[in-house]
């Protein structure tokens, strides 16, 4: 039968709930990081999906699931995806799988990003109310192992990158977080990322150039891992970076993790000590793998995140309040 529209909802619509780093224009939600997710819930049958994908030159790669299903791969070429499921209640859940690393994604208008526009319900379906997220919060910074670069194949596009394998995203899932899950292909602390993204100390606090990151309460917990993209890394470098994350969350936990395969671990240790936060840790975190467990010995494959993460929810148990579920 054909669509018979119903309800068009927006995506700042309270019955929506978006998780990550999102920034809004008018009619439009918009993430530039793999990792982040959208979900809701629906009675009925049938609704269609909507982005905007005008100038977008790469299609970003994301992971549906409806109710128990296993998520389905969506390449988003035009602005419409439908869903259907046998009329009932249902929960969809959206996650990022990739937003491209190699081209812009920083400066309006973007080569690629999840430009979502909300919702059409078909004539008998209804959005229901979910709820917001009650668990606590969290924020990881880091590079393309943050954001799922190359973790289910060498392939360099996104076929081969997965945010969801990541694990920031498997650590924030174990605690039943909310995610801001920030990864940046080729950044570092001072050094620029791929896709016109700016280093990391210029790039924290904004969703995209124009868009400042807006919380509505600060994080629980900050995950810092970049370091590794950088040429070099003063102790003073890495402090400020950290001072700027500060500055953001006065009472914050942060993190601070050094790159896995050790590069500028003793610069990283030294700028922690020097600042002298009671609320800042350092977590030695260049054993959890090793070149055997990535695809091209520098990112980690699904099992390589997934032994990353193993390693980071017990240290996060041991240095902050956080407790899986």
């Amino acid at each position: 039968m054909p669509f018979e529209p119903g309800e068009v909802v927006a995506p700042s619509d309270p019955r929506i709930v978006l998780e990550g780093q999102w920034g809004h224009q008018p009619g439009v939600a918009i993430t530039v990081n793999s990792g982040s997710r959208i979900s809701f819930s629906y009675a009925g049958e049938r609704l269609q999906l909507l982005f905007d994908t005008a100038g977008l030159t790469v299609p970003p790669h994301l992971w549906i699931t409806v109710d128990d299903g296993e998520p389905r791969l969506h390449v988003i070429e035009g602005p419409v995806v439908e869903l259907e499921a046998p009329d009932g209640r249902h929960r969809v859940e959206i996650v990022v799988k990739d937003v491209n690393e190699h081209v812009n994604r920083w400066n309006p208008p973007f080569e690629c990003a999840v430009v979502f526009a909300g919702l059409v319900l078909d004539a008998k379906s209804r959005l229901r109310l979910s709820g917001r997220p009650g668990g606590p919060r969290l924020e990881f910074y880091g590079d393309s192992i943050t954001q799922g670069v190359r973790a289910l194949s060498e392939h360099p596009e996104s076929e081969g990158a997965d945010g969801a394998a990541s694990y920031a995203y498997l650590t924030a899932r174990a605690f039943g977080a909310t995610s801001y899950q920030v990864g940046f292909g080729s950044q570092g602390i001072s050094k620029p990322g791929n896709g016109e993204v700016p280093g990391g100390i210029e790039s924290f606090g904004w969703n995209y150039a124009g868009s400042p990151a807006e919380r509505i309460e600060p994080s629980d917990v900050v995950v810092i891992n970049l370091g590794v993209n950088d040429p070099t890394l003063e102790p003073e470098e890495y402090a400020a970076y950290v001072r700027r994350v500060r500055a953001a969350y006065p009472s914050t936990r942060i993190v601070a993790l050094p790159p896995f395969n050790g590069k500028h671990a003793d610069a990283i240790q030294a700028a922690v000590k020097s600042l002298d936060d009671p609320n800042l840790v350092h977590i030695d975190s260049t054993t959890w793998i090793t070149e055997a467990d990535c695809t091209d010995q520098v990112h980690p494959t699904v099992t390589g995140h997934t032994k990353i993460a193993n390693h980071l929810i017990a240290a996060l148990e041991d240095h902050t309040s956080l407790r899986r579920r």
